[in-house]
């Protein structure tokens, strides 16, 4: 018996940011057969408000450090300013979604990073997902808009990557769905050159990423991003397309 098609769609802070670009992206991705998740981010305005209020962002290897005051911070731009935003701007297109933090319905549980290195402070390293709770939504023909807080079900929320989230949720509902994972960039694919942005890389397997990172071609920040993509892929997702604003709906780079 086949699947049926759950679309799950990751954007980040620095479209939500820009009007037009969040109308196209929320347009396309309303226009999705089926039933959808979209998960997002939203570092930048959590740090700009941050620095508003005197508290500064701090970041080891790129990575965010949560304590107190800026879990309260992000708490309030992720699971507040932005999600409502982009649920209100859903509800405008037909697409009847519904916000959500991890700690709602006991949809994600994560538990304080430990053992690392360096204290990460109040971020979240993710244990389960409440794919029953999931489905239960879908089946009511709501769209999940999940935030990238979480929390521990003792009464602690957690920073947790989206792009983690997007993954962790794709890799848990494929034993459910035909899962198609969406990761849109601000450029519309993987790129042989990063200064054009024309030069997008149509098909990508594991064996051509290996080979386009041993030749610095595909480098920096985007490892992690395919890294995490392809073990979705091994994890059972049945396809996961790396896009931008442009080529959610068509374009884009496909992994396999």
């Amino acid at each position: 018996m086949s699947k049926a098609p759950l679309s799950i769609l990751k954007i980040g802070g620095k479209i939500i940011e820009q009007p037009e670009v969040l109308e196209q992206v929320l347009y396309s991705f309303s226009q999705l057969k089926g039933p959808k998740i979209l998960v997002h981010g939203g570092g930048k305005r959590a740090s700009q408000l941050g620095q508003q209020l005197g508290i500064a962002a701090q970041m080891i290897e790129g990575r965010r450090v949560t304590d107190a005051a800026t879990l309260e911070i992000v708490t309030m731009v992720y699971a507040g300013l932005y999600n409502k935003k982009l649920v209100a701007l859903l509800q405008a297109k037909n697409c009847n979604a519904i916000g959500m933090s991890g700690a709602d319905g006991n949809i994600i549980q994560a538990h304080k990073r430990q053992g690392w290195e360096h204290d990460y402070g109040f971020a979240g390293d993710i244990d389960k997902i409440n794919t029953t709770a999931i489905q239960r939504l879908l089946e009511a023909a709501f769209t999940p808009v999940f935030c990238a807080i979480t929390h521990d079900k003792k009464g602690q929320l957690l920073n947790t990557n989206a792009d983690t989230i997007a993954a962790q949720v794709a890799q848990a509902m494929a034993s459910f769905y035909e899962v198609s994972l969406y990761l849109c960039l601000d450029f519309n694919g993987v790129l042989l050159d990063p200064k054009d942005a024309t030069s997008i890389i149509a098909h990508l397997n594991i064996e051509a990423y290996q080979r386009y990172q041993q030749k610095g071609i595909i480098s920096g920040g985007m490892i992690p991003k395919l890294d995490n993509a392809f073990d979705t892929i091994k994890a059972g997702v049945s396809s996961v397309k790396i896009c931008g604003p442009d080529s959610i709906m068509t374009g884009g780079t496909i992994l396999s």
